[in-house]
C-alpha cells in the first residue's frame, strides 16, 4: 500500500490503514533491533535533523538510535545552543538549515503549532515530536504498537486515559489514535485537569470516578503529572491525587485479569503508578513501549523519506 504522507504532525490526518501501515512496518524492523549488528543502509544519504527545543530522555534517544540504525546522518541541535537565545526567529533558523539541503526535520518544541511552521518554511519532511499541549504523534503510535502486541488487536479495546489529560499533548494524538484503530476510549480525571471541552478530543466518555471505570477497562493508560505546566494548584497535594488516581497495589484488585498498564514516561513513582504496578510482570507494558519507540521512529521515517525496500532485511 502507497503511503501518501508528507509529514507526520497531526495523527488526525492519518487513516486506519495509514496507521496500520506504520505499526506493520514497525514490526518489521524488530528483525533489525534484536540480532547482533543492528544496521541497515535504509537510509543512507538521508540527512535528518533533529531540532529539541525542549528536553526529553526517551524521544530524543530513540529518534538518534533509529536514525543510527537506518544508517542517516544526523544533526543534533536545539534550545540553548542555538542562535534562538540571539534573538533569532524560529523561521530563519529553519530556513539556514535548510539552506544545508536537509531532508527531514525532527522537531519538539514548548510552542504548540511549530512543527506545522516549519513544515511550511522548510520544504523537508516534518515529524512532530511533540509541541507544547498539543500533539505527539509518535508518542502515540509507539503505544498502539505496544497495545497490539499485549492485546493481539486493537479492535474494541476499552481504553481508560487517566490523570493530566489537560495538559497532555500524548492525549492530543492517542485520544483520536484510538478512535481510527477501533477502540472504545474513556478520559478519567478529576475536573480540574480535564480540558473546557473533552469530547474535542474524540473520547467516548469521560469520568472523575477511576475505581468505577477500573473493571471495565482492557487498557489503563496513566498520564504523568506535569507539575512544570500546571497551573494555580489544580489539586490540594499529590498524596491525595495519589489516593483517587494513583493504580498501585490495593486498586490492581478492581482492575480485569487481563487489564494491561501503560504509562508514557517519566513516571512519577508514587504518585501515578507505585513500584508494584510499574514492574507488575503480567500487567505493565511500560519498558516495551520505550522499544517500541525505536521501531515506530525507525517505521515513520522510512515511510516518510521513501528509502530502500532492500534496507529492511539487509
Amino acid at each position: 500500500m502507497a503511503f501518501n504522507h508528507r509529514h507526520l504532525i497531526d495523527l488526525r490526518e492519518y487513516s486506519a490503514d495509514d496507521i496500520t501501515l506504520l505499526l506493520d512496518t514497525a514490526d518489521r524492523f524488530r528483525s533489525v533491533n534484536e540480532r547482533r549488528i543492528k544496521k541497515v543502509p535504509t537510509l543512507k544519504g538521508f540527512t535528518v535533523v533533529n531540532m529539541f527545543n525542549e528536553p526529553s530522555t526517551r524521544t530524543r534517544s530513540s529518534f538518534e538510535i533509529a536514525q543510527k540504525r537506518l544508517s542517516c546522518d544526523t544533526l543534533n541541535f536545539g534550545g540553548s545552543s542555538t542562535s534562538a537565545v540571539k534573538g533569532e526567529s524560529l523561521t530563519d533558523t529553519v530556513q539556514t538549515l535548510c539552506a544545508y539541503k536537509v531532508d527531514m526535520i525532527v522537531v519538539r518544541d514548548r510552542h504548540a503549532g511549530a512543527p506545522h511552521h516549519i513544515a511550511k518554511v522548510s520544504g523537508a519532511h516534518v515529524i512532530d515530536a511533540g509541541d507544547g499541549k498539543h500533539q505527539h504523534p509518535t508518542q502515540a503510535l509507539l503505544d498502539l504498537l505496544s497495545i497490539r502486541k499485549a492485546k493481539g488487536s486493537l479492535e474494541g479495546l476499552r481504553v481508560g486515559i487517566v490523570g493530566d489529560i489537560a495538559h497532555s499533548r500524548v492525549c492530543g494524538s492517542l485520544v483520536p489514535g484510538l478512535a481510527t484503530m477501533g477502540c472504545e476510549v474513556t478520559l478519567i480525571a478529576p475536573r480540574t485537569l480535564l480540558p473546557a471541552a473533552p469530547e474535542a478530543l474524540g473520547a467516548h466518555h469521560v469520568t472523575t470516578d477511576l475505581d468505577e471505570a477500573l473493571p471495565e477497562l482492557d487498557v489503563v493508560y496513566m498520564l504523568r503529572i506535569q507539575q512544570e505546566r500546571l497551573e494555580n494548584s489544580p489539586f490540594p497535594n499529590l498524596r491525595e491525587y495519589q489516593m483517587l488516581y494513583g493504580l498501585d497495589r490495593n486498586r490492581e484488585r478492581l482492575m480485569r485479569p487481563d487489564a494491561i498498564v501503560c504509562h508514557p514516561g517519566p513516571v512519577n513513582r508514587g504518585v501515578e503508578l507505585d513500584s508494584h504496578m510499574l514492574y507488575h510482570p503480567e500487567r505493565s507494558v511500560i519498558i516495551d513501549q520505550v522499544y517500541s519507540g525505536i521501531l515506530v521512529r525507525m517505521a515513520a521515517m522510512y515511510l516518510l523519506l521513501g528509502g530502500s525496500e532492500d534496507g529492511i532485511s539487509a
